[in-house]
């Protein structure tokens, strides 16, 4: 038998390009930072810059900044009645909870500490206090300002450090002053929207038990321009261990941070990266929540000696000694915390199999074609692997289970020996030889339901990221950021170059542990041509995460007839049965962010009446 790797489809050939390019931006700092400066002013660019901006990385897919000041043009201020509405519902509160905002200071540029001063004093939620701890600045305009802050509103105190301890220490020591329930943390340099502590004390008046709340943000320069909207997913505990996804505005209950001991010392850089895992780690069922509104501003170009700002490396480096302590108190130390090829400043973890490697049990839909089954496992690194065809397709199609009808999936899996199941549709083709390894040391994690492959078609480009779910009970079989997207371009915010959790992955290619399929898969039909959905809510359910990796990629035309899925009828019946069975969970994305259009996620929508918005956990 010989064996070769198939073939790489024209398109993706282009990721070798873009690795290089970033390369070339890692040794080039100045050229870095002028296209930098291009993709924050992405309108005035000249045609073809995008393209090398996106392969660069240094400009994702989503939102660009031209839809973002349309956005903030129709959202972006309070009118007088919704001010008018918000102060009569804060005077409504019975019991408004106290939030205390902690800002450590040290040598912030007079314009722009005033400006961060200001935005804390004009919020239209009046119950605050402002914990401010001057970490023994030498400018001498910062303890003027500051002590003229603290005698006009007796809301602000002041504390001064004899000596500098930097960013963790100064926090704790403002920390100190915190007698709210709650604590926001904040940098001297950076902006709080007028409304950003009422919708904070909404949330928190919502769910009294809420132990960490994180709020969406963007980025403002020195002329006041708004930019680089992160429209963030509700809590995803595996994107946590890639990125600070809590960030900017994070809100923690004073209790939980006495109880931790503060900021930790030695991670300074990633001190609040750091501080939203220990938290997160304590977090109850439901106790953190997400308020899907930029509420935060975080300043850029503010100078050297900003806390908003540094040197990268040296933040990665210690956002990721986070992470790995973190990995090491949920027992996975085997795990090793490494730096991202083609993100900076962000992580991917390696997760070792266990010795000796289980076996896999590759259930393919029919009678496999044996020139390329012979390629696919010519193509697999993976050592031990036993191959269980299905038999004759039946009328399920792809997107239900690998082709098969879920009892044909169901009567395979009983007769599987492996510990883990791989349900494979035929005509996929790894892109890498090490992609099996990925979905089984993902499916054995602690804690995981089912892990998913990226899915490309012949030409390079995404057709499957995992399901996302539509507003109203909508279905959607695709995330709509994949749209056009080639392999290797991180996509928005970087989501497509990282592991994620998702409410479901693709049946098409799904690792799954054997016990657990045979335990909460369907022994009959089920809803097709959404079993594998039904699956991953059912895993859901159990209190389990999917998990979609970027690490294993798949290449293959999908059913080119469109399978059963194209029956009207049979599609209206199984999404009939999805709705009966699932109710209002088909109703929001957990993992899509609510500002996202569903249809086109470049577009942004309205965000939700914060009267009627629920939490986006």
């Amino acid at each position: 038998m010989v064996s070769q790797h198939p073939p790489v489809p024209p398109a993706a050939s282009g990721l070798p390009v873009a690795q290089r390019l970033r390369h070339w931006l890692r040794r080039s700092p100045r050229l870095a930072r002028l296209l930098r400066r291009m993709a924050r002013n992405a309108q005035q660019t000249l045609p073809g810059t995008s393209r090398l901006l996106m392969l660069a990385g240094l400009q994702q897919p989503g939102p660009d900044l031209a839809e973002y000041q349309r956005w903030l043009r129709r959202h972006g201020t309070l009118s007088a009645s919704e001010r008018a509405a918000m102060l009569q519902a804060v005077a409504g509160l019975s019991d408004p909870p106290c939030i205390s905002v902690v800002m450590p200071v040290y040598n912030a540029p007079e314009a722009f500490l005033r400006a961060a001063l200001e935005s804390v004093e004009t919020q239209l939620y009046p119950h605050w206090q402002l914990c401010i701890a001057d970490d023994a600045s030498t400018a001498p305009h910062v303890q003027a300002v500051l002590q003229a802050a603290a005698a006009r509103d007796r809301r602000i105190q002041v504390v001064r450090r004899p000596r500098n301890g930097h960013i963790s220490a100064a926090t704790n020591s403002a920390l100190a002053l915190a007698g709210g329930s709650h604590v926001a943390l904040m940098d001297h340099d950076d902006l709080l929207a007028p409304d950003a502590l009422f919708h904070v004390a909404l949330e928190i008046r919502r769910h009294p038990d809420v132990t960490l709340i994180f709020t969406d943000e963007d980025k403002i320069d020195g002329q006041g321009r708004r930019y680089d909207l992160y429209a963030k997913p509700g809590w995803s505990p595996e994107l946590l261990l890639q990125q600070n996804l809590v960030s900017h505005l994070g809100v923690y209950r004073r209790d939980l941070l006495e109880r931790l001991g503060g900021l930790r010392e030695g991670f300074e850089g990633s001190q609040d990266w750091d501080l939203a895992l220990r938290s997160a780690a304590l977090a109850g069922p439901g106790q953190i929540r997400h308020i899907p509104r930029p509420l935060y501003h975080w300043r850029q170009g503010a100078g050297t000696e900003s806390f908003s700002e540094g040197a990268l490396e040296r933040c990665a480096s210690r956002g990721r000694q986070a992470v790995q302590a973190h990995l090491g108190h949920r027992r996975e130390a085997g795990a090793q915390v490494v730096p991202h090829a083609d993100l900076p400043g962000w992580s991917r973890i390696l997760h070792p199999l266990p010795q000796p490697v289980p076996r896999v049990s590759l259930i393919l839909a029919g009678e496999p074609d044996p020139a390329r089954l012979e390629a696919l496992l010519a193509g697999t690194d993976y050592p031990d692997v036993e191959v269980l065809p299905t038999g004759a397709a039946s009328a399920s199609p792809p997107a239900g289970g690998a082709g098969a009808g879920v009892g044909a999936l169901r009567r395979a899996a009983e007769a599987a020996s492996g510990e883990v199941l791989l349900l494979l549709a035929p005509g996929l083709m790894p892109a890498e030889p090490d992609w099996l390894r990925e979905l089984v040391s993902l499916a054995l994690r602690p804690g995981v339901g089912a892990a998913g492959a990226a899915l490309a078609g012949p030409d390079g480009r995404l057709r499957h990221a995992g399901y996302v779910l539509g507003a109203g009970g909508a279905l959607v079989g695709e995330n709509p950021l994949i749209r056009g997207l080639g392999l290797g371009n991180p996509g928005y915010a970087g989501q497509f170059r990282l592991v994620r959790d998702v409410v479901a992955v693709s049946g098409e290619a799904m690792a799954i542990r054997r016990a657990l399929y045979l335990e909460r898969g369907e022994a009959d039909a089920g809803p097709a041509p959404w079993a594998d959905l039904d699956l991953g809510l059912r895993l859901r359910e159990a209190g389990l995460r999917n998990l979609w990796t970027p690490y294993a990629t798949l290449i293959g035309a999908p059913d080119p007839q469109g399978g059963p899925a194209a029956d009207p009828a049979l599609r209206a019946a199984a999404e009939a049965m999805l709705r009966a069975r699932w109710g209002r969970a088909l109703e929001q994305d957990p993992f899509y962010s609510p500002l996202l259009d569903l249809r086109d996620g470049h577009r942004l929508r309205a965000p939700p009446p914060w009267r009627e918005e629920g939490p986006h956990d």
